[in-house]
């Protein structure tokens, strides 16, 4: 391990610090700064000759901010002669934009793992991609490590398996409710919704038995949080006993938290892929769990190479 230099973005310095607590090793010192008019300055304060960098930075928001960070800094760690320079990004922001939706639109989530790889990533390790097959938009190896083992741990200290059931919101996110629901000796239910436009859903009806459970509601993210929100009305409508949602980022943009206390949720449980804003951490109903040791855990495996495999579960 002697060979590694950890360097942290701005965007979630705590989850690098336990990262690196993790490994024990020390977050290498690297001045990051924005001019007046809005440029980002980087300069490694450490020499990383012949080091195998691991760069720690989520894409989250402010995205554009942040990935254009995250690339200057891999720059100038390809320009400082680094053996090998891993982007781990616990949250790939555009991983939404993966398909051509409409006619002349971009597919952005591609655009980025273009300008990620030309700026000198010889490697990514991320958190939970929003679609799998983002991992082939790269030719660099990336792993898609999933935050699973650290929320059904969760899971399973609360609930018992006869009493709890698996919701998946939509019906894209079938596969990750059943594999849950698997692990948990639980049940299994689907939200059917017809979205009207973005960022906006209405929730149809429930395929499944929820009656006096305790139902969860499961999704990779948690954006504006009206899904979630919406579904939990409908779960409770249906007769469950208690809604919990779980995501493994919580992107809690714009009216995200005041929807989340107004509705039947009686608490989000999330990870710190990214790092919670101040309102995040005052709300009662939002519980964050570390991927410290998970994202640690890989970067070991990797450096020694081992096998990264057994983690995908």
């Amino acid at each position: 391990m002697d060979n590694i230099r950890i360097i942290s973005g701005t965007a979630n310095r705590p989850l690098a610090e336990a990262i690196g607590r993790e490994l024990g090793l020390p977050l290498s010192p690297a001045t990051i700064k924005t001019f007046s008019d809005g440029e980002i300055s980087v300069e490694i304060q450490e020499s990383v000759r012949g080091h195998d960098v691991f760069v720690i930075q989520p894409t989250s928001s402010p995205v554009n901010n942040n990935l254009m960070e995250l690339l200057i800094v891999m720059d100038a760690l390809k320009r400082s002669s680094a053996t090998s320079i891993s982007a781990v990004i616990p949250y790939y922001g555009y991983a939404r934009q993966d398909r051509k939706v409409n006619p002349r639109v971009p597919i952005s989530a591609k655009l980025v793992a273009d300008l990620i790889t030309q700026a000198g990533a010889s490697r990514v390790l991320t958190v939970d991609l929003h679609a799998g097959q983002i991992q082939g938009f790269f030719n660099i190896p990336v792993d898609n490590l999933y935050a699973t083992p650290v929320l059904i741990h969760e899971l399973k200290s609360r609930f018992r398996g006869e009493e709890l059931v698996m919701v998946s919101p939509d019906a894209g996110g079938v596969e990750r409710a059943r594999a849950f629901a698997r692990r948990l000796d639980a049940g299994l239910a689907i939200i059917d919704k017809r979205r009207e436009k973005a960022n906006v859903c209405e929730v149809m009806h429930i395929i499944g038995d929820v009656a006096g459970k305790d139902a969860v509601l499961l999704d990779d993210m948690v954006d504006t949080a009206g899904t979630l929100t919406n579904a939990a009305k409908a779960l409770m409508d249906n007769g469950a006993r208690s809604v919990y949602a779980v995501a493994t980022h919580a992107v809690l943009s714009g009216p995200a938290i005041d929807r989340i206390m107004n509705s039947p949720i009686r608490e989000l449980i999330t990870s710190d892929t990214i790092e919670p804003s101040p309102a995040a951490k005052e709300c009662k109903k939002i519980k964050v769990l570390t991927v410290a040791p998970l994202l640690a855990s890989a970067i070991k495996r990797i450096q020694e190479r081992g096998s990264v495999s057994s983690l995908f579960v």
